[in-house]
C-alpha cells in the first residue's frame, strides 16, 4: 500500500492561514484519524492528502513519490463522505461499479469485484436496489463498497458516520476497522468524535486552530496529555482542571488541597479524570463539594459537584444515590493527577507517566 508524509506543509486562504506548518508521517497500513473541534484544519490536510486542494507551502509524499502537482484522479486514494455521494438513479450494483468504469478495468473483472466488495460490507443481497429504498447505514456500507472495490493506495474517510444514529455508527465503527485490517490499506480518517477516534486509531492527531496540539495511540492521548487542550478535549466526562497555587508541596484550590509534587510550584492546573476520583468519608477528602447534578446512566453514576466557581465530574458507583445540594468529599488516585502550566496550558512534566492499562 503506501506510507503518507507531510513535510512542513501550510496552507493559507489569503490571510488566513488553515494548517500551521505540519510535519506527519503516517506508516504503510496504518489507521491514523485527525480528531479536533470544527476549523481546526482537520479536513483541510485531508483535502491535500487527496489532492483537492493544494499546499500554499511544502510537500505531500504518497508511496515516495511528491504528489503536489498530480491530480486528485492520479494518486490512487479513495474517498468515502459524510454524505454518502451515491448516484440516486442508478442501483447499488451500478454504483460500485461506477469507479472500475471510470478506471478502465476489463468488464470480464468487474461483475467478480463487485460483488466481492459487497459482501465485504453485507450488501450481497441489496444490489439491484437504489439508494433511496437503503436505510443510512446501508447506504453508507453501499459508499464503502465502492471505495473499496477500487482496491486504492489509501482511504480517506471524511467524517463518514457522523448522519447516523448512535447505535448504527457503533455497528459501522465495528466494519470499517475489520475492513481496514482485512484489506491493509493505509486509513486517514477525519472526525470530531472521540468516540469514534478512541475505538478506530492505531494513533490519533489531535488539532487545533490549525496546529497539530498531539499525536499518539488512544492510551497515550487519553492517559498522559501534552495540554490542557488535549486533557479537555478527550473523555466523556474530559479531565477536570482546576486551577490553583503550588508551594511546599501542597496544591490548594476553592475546596481542593492535595499534596503534589515538589517540582510544581506557583500558578498550575490540576488535573484529575472523574473515574480517578471516589467518594470518601470525612476527614480522608482533598475535595467537597455540593451535588450540582446526577446522571444515573445503568452501568454508573456521574456526578457534578460545584466547589466554589467550578464544576466538577466525579464517576460514582451505579447504585449511588445522591440529592441535589449534598455535600459530598471526594479522594483522589494520586498517581493519575496531572498537572499543567496555567499560563501556557502545557503539561508540567514532574512525573513519570504511568498507562491506565
Amino acid at each position: 500500500m503506501a506510507r503518507i508524509e507531510l513535510k512542513d506543509v501550510v496552507k493559507r486562504y489569503g490571510g488566513f492561514t488553515g494548517v500551521r506548518r505540519m510535519d506527519l508521517d503516517i506508516a504503510d497500513e496504518e489507521f491514523l484519524v485527525l480528531l479536533g473541534p470544527s476549523g481546526c484544519g482537520k479536513t483541510t490536510t485531508m483535502r491535500m492528502i487527496a489532492g483537492l486542494e493544494v499546499p500554499s507551502e511544502g510537500e505531500v509524499v504518497i508511496g515516495g513519490e511528491v504528489v503536489n502537482e498530480v491530480d486528485a484522479r492520479d494518486r490512487d486514494v479513495a474517498m468515502v463522505f459524510q454524505g454518502y455521494a451515491l448516484y440516486p438513479n442508478m442501483s447499488i450494483y451500478e454504483n460500485i461499479r461506477f469507479p472500475l468504469r471510470m478506471r478502465g478495468i476489463p468488464k470480464a473483472d468487474q461483475d467478480r469485484l463487485i460483488r466481492r466488495a459487497a459482501e465485504m460490507v453485507e450488501l450481497g443481497d441489496f444490489l439491484d436496489r437504489k439508494p433511496g429504498a437503503l436505510s443510512g447505514g446501508q447506504r453508507q456500507r453501499a459508499a464503502l463498497a465502492r471505495a473499496v472495490v477500487r482496491q486504492p493506495q489509501v482511504f480517506l474517510m471524511d467524517e463518514p458516520l457522523s448522519n447516523l444514529d448512535a447505535k448504527l455508527r457503533s455497528s459501522m465503527r465495528v466494519q470499517i476497522k475489520h475492513l481496514q485490517r482485512q484489506l491493509k490499506i493505509t486509513t486517514v480518517y477525519v472526525t470530531h468524535d472521540q468516540i469514534e477516534a478512541m475505538t478506530l486509531a492505531d494513533r490519533i492527531v489531535i488539532m487545533e486552530k490549525g496546529a497539530i496540539r498531539q499525536i499518539g495511540t488512544p492510551d497515550e492521548i487519553y492517559s498522559d496529555p501534552a495540554d490542557t487542550f488535549v486533557a479537555g478535549f478527550i473523555g466523556a466526562p474530559p479531565m477536570n482542571l482546576v486551577e490553583g497555587l503550588a508551594e511546599n508541596g501542597r496544591f490548594a484550590a476553592p475546596g481542593l488541597v492535595v499534596a503534589c509534587p515538589g517540582g510544581v510550584s506557583g500558578r498550575v492546573t490540576l488535573g484529575v479524570r472523574p473515574e480517578d476520583c471516589h467518594v470518601v468519608g470525612e476527614g480522608l477528602a482533598a475535595l467537597e463539594g455540593r451535588v450540582y447534578g446526577v446522571e444515573p446512566t445503568g452501568e454508573t453514576t456521574y456526578l457534578t459537584l460545584r466547589t466554589g466557581e467550578t464544576l466538577f465530574e466525579v464517576k460514582a458507583a451505579r447504585d449511588a444515590r445522591f440529592n441535589l445540594g449534598d455535600l459530598v468529599r471526594i479522594g483522589f488516585d494520586p498517581d493519575r493527577l496531572c498537572y499543567f502550566d496555567t499560563e501556557t496550558g502545557a503539561r508540567l512534566r514532574v512525573q513519570p507517566y504511568r498507562s491506565v492499562a
